[in-house]
């Protein structure tokens, strides 16, 4: 019996993740984001409400399941704060349910200030949210980032700030910005230092000894994989892996416990941002698309950018995570629209090519090939089967799984957790063996 599982983005984020680990959370016994920070959000929305998490995993919300923000996160302590003060006013009991990672490293009010000094000194932006996630990370990479373990030690964080603040003073100094002052921020902390103390644990073994004991775990992603780092369409891209070859080392497990992919599409493209985007369309279609989609962040509330579906992207996307099945998510919005596409390869100065170029430029020349179909017009309120889908429907979601070789296992029919079609045949056969 398969008892790991990836919940990761197809494309570039807000796919609909949450909902999908939300919905696949209830029969897991340990929920774990892997990477990231408060730079993205999920959506839930149940027994009408809607719930935002931008740290915190989706399972947070079963009262019998563990929470973890692995090694591979950078946060941000207040927003963790600020967050689990939200969940509390549910009732809802996280130093039970949350655990934190004692290698997950730490997002300061200093690392917001050098975004905004990034983005603005840069010839070309890249649209950061301006929560300090990259230059987070650059600490990591350059080995001057502060681990949670030495965070929530009084005598720990001192000492690292003693090491680091005045080459960061320097540099925020040099650019006219005011310098950080110590004493202020170890006051500031002080707060979420002994509110997360308690919470911190050895990740690798807290997830290794779960799946050996025969638990569920399911892994939870932020983003999507075409702002991946390595893969994705740099340099607009995030400043981690959200694929699923990034779960290993950013958790500390082997990678062999990762059993099964479930990729999380949208049956359109949007994202947010700068970068190329080859499908992108800013017709009427584009507007319905988005205002029926409520495509706006959820972190950042910025418009989405819309586009028709990208199987050359999609391609892209398998090769990189292996995806078992696809989760169809806004499936209900395309309802209405007359005319569907789908873009099955590029044209590049004349050429067909079927490849994501690793050169953004030559990317932003792609022009996208176009397939058409029939649009569809189902009553999805009383469409609880794949079998009761209409014909032009069942027809879109044929040509995915054609193209892309992945099969569909789940069609998400609105935005409540329920609002969903599960195709059981083929979730026993690619997600349970």
């Amino acid at each position: 019996m398969v008892n790991t599982l990836a919940i990761i983005g197809a494309q570039w984020g807000d796919e609909g993740k949450g909902k999908m680990t939300d919905l696949l959370s209830q029969d897991a016994d340990l929920i774990v984001r892997f990477q990231g920070g408060n730079n993205a959000g999920h959506t839930i929305k149940f027994n009408g409400k809607t719930f935002a998490l931008h740290l915190v995993p989706s399972g947070i919300f079963k009262d019998t399941s563990s929470n973890l923000l692995a090694s591979g996160m950078v946060i941000d302590p207040e927003a963790l704060y600020q967050e689990l003060k939200m969940l509390e006013t549910m009732h809802i009991d996280t130093e039970a349910r949350l655990w934190i990672a004692s290698r997950a490293h730490v997002v300061l009010d200093f690392h917001k200030t050098l975004d905004a000094l990034y983005e603005d000194i840069r010839s070309e932006k890249i649209g950061t949210t301006h929560k300090g996630i990259g230059p987070a990370y650059t600490d990591k990479a350059a080995r001057l980032g502060l681990k949670m373990a030495t965070f929530v030690s009084k005598t720990g964080f001192k000492t690292y700030l003693d090491k680091h603040l005045p080459f960061v003073n320097k540099l925020l100094e040099s650019y006219h910005y005011a310098p950080v002052k110590q004493a202020d921020l170890i006051k500031k902390m002080a707060p979420y230092q002994a509110a997360f103390k308690t919470m911190i644990v050895d990740g690798s073994k807290l997830i290794d000894t779960a799946i050996e004991m025969g638990q569920n775990v399911v892994f939870e992603g932020a983003q999507g994989t075409m702002l991946c780092l390595d893969h994705g369409t740099y340099p607009f891209v995030t400043s981690s892996s959200p694929s699923a070859a990034a779960i290993p080392l950013n958790t500390g497990i082997a990678p062999k416990k990762i059993r099964r992919v479930l990729g999380i599409l949208k049956v359109y493209t949007t994202r947010v941002g700068g970068g190329a985007f080859p499908t992108e369309i800013h017709d009427d279609t584009a507007e319905f698309i988005r205002t029926k989609g409520h495509e706006f962040g959820t972190t950042t509330g910025r418009a989405r950018r819309i586009g028709w579906l990208d199987i050359v992207q999609l391609r892209h996307a398998v090769r990189l995570n292996g995806f078992d099945a696809f989760a169809l998510m806004l499936f209900d919005v395309l309802v209405g629209v007359d005319t569907l596409k789908l873009c099955t390869a590029y044209k590049l100065d004349g050429k067909t090519i079927d490849i994501i170029p690793a050169d953004h430029e030559t990317l932003s020349r792609c022009e996208p090939v176009y397939e058409t179909l029939e649009g569809f017009d189902d009553d999805l309120d009383k469409v609880d089967s794949y079998k009761a889908l209409s014909n032009p429907a069942k027809t879109y979601i044929k040509r995915i799984e054609t193209l892309t070789n992945v099969p569909v296992a789940y069609i998400s029919t609105g935005p409540d957790r329920t609002a969903i079609i599960k195709r059981d045949e083929i979730i026993a056969k690619t997600l349970k063996e």
